[in-house]
């Protein structure tokens, strides 16, 4: 495949399979991504966006197609090359933070520096640095549950550019964040792009956030449908804030639902199943009190 961009896919196809079914995540999906832009994909539930991140981090290997992130040829790299690529070449921030509960913030942020080898007084500086450019020097020695889900995600921001990676690619980083606390997260992620250079690719529902970007990509159904600048794309604004929170309450609702039988059914261990449903629940109340606040 000739890199003609800094983040390229090219026909890219990938294929779950379910037991005897099979599932067509990315039904040959082109896209790319110039050095520093900031780049929204938006689309519905199980469209594939998901799917697409995973696979330009180098978590998910396409069933056929070429990609290539900022010159690093994810397609034909070993599980070695692999783990370098998530290590160094791209940070993630993922709608389920990947916060370890025992860490302190600044634990957190310390724990990539460590597995790639960073020294000791090099860690310190740069964990400090960074909760201070996130605005969490007065937090960097609490833990998760002792911070709000905006705190939560602002360390999962300075652990994700901690190893000072040269993409971010984020999955609705700011899903279950209510509208305030969602725009200081953007904002942060605008610091990040801008500030520090970053090419910025983000999972997002929400069109306003979407339109804060250079570029959206609309995919459906496991391909692109449209590449428009925020200016262009009529059908961002015809989204509401509000059908962006509904549609989030009925997917947490549904996920509830799929959990409840999960434990009738004896399916799934009662530990796991009280935890991710109490999340699940304080999900549920923020998006409604969310609503409320949005006159509904």
């Amino acid at each position: 495949m000739e890199n003609k961009s800094y983040i390229q896919a090219d026909d890219l196809v990938k294929v779950f399979r379910l037991g005897s079914v099979e599932v067509q995540a990315l039904r040959g999906l082109s896209m790319w991504v110039d050095k520093g832009e900031m780049v929204a994909i938006v689309g519905a539930s199980g469209s594939g966006k998901t799917t697409l991140l995973n696979i330009l981090g180098g978590i998910t290997r396409a069933t056929a197609g070429n990609t290539v992130v900022a010159g690093y040829d994810v397609t034909n790299a070993n599980p070695v090359q692999l783990v370098a690529l998530r290590r160094e070449i791209v940070g993630h921030i993922f709608q389920e933070l990947n916060l370890i509960p025992t860490l302190t913030a600044y634990e957190n942020v310390e724990l990539p520096m460590l597995a790639a080898k960073t020294d000791g007084s090099t860690r310190k500086a740069r964990v400090e640095n960074l909760l201070n450019i996130v605005g969490l020097a007065d937090r960097m020695k609490h833990k998760p549950d002792e911070l709000s889900g905006g705190e939560r995600q602002r360390v999962a921001i300075a652990a994700a550019i901690a190893n000072d990676p040269k993409v971010l690619l984020c999955d609705e980083p700011t899903g279950d964040l209510d509208t305030e606390t969602g725009a200081i997260i953007v904002e942060y992620l605008h610091k990040v792009n801008k500030e520090f250079g970053k090419t910025v690719l983000m999972v997002t529902h929400d069109p306003s956030i979407a339109r804060q970007c250079d570029r959206i990509y609309r995919i459906r159904d496991g391909q692109i449908i449209s590449v428009q600048s925020p200016t262009q794309d009529d059908q961002m604004g015809a989204t509401s804030r509000v059908d962006v929170v509904r549609e989030r309450l009925t997917e947490i609702k549904d996920e509830i639902a799929r959990l409840d039988e999960q434990a009738k059914a004896g399916t799934i261990d009662l530990g796991t199943f009280a935890g991710r449903r109490t999340a699940l629940s304080d999900r549920q109340k923020m998006f409604e009190e969310e609503l409320h606040r949005l006159g509904m």
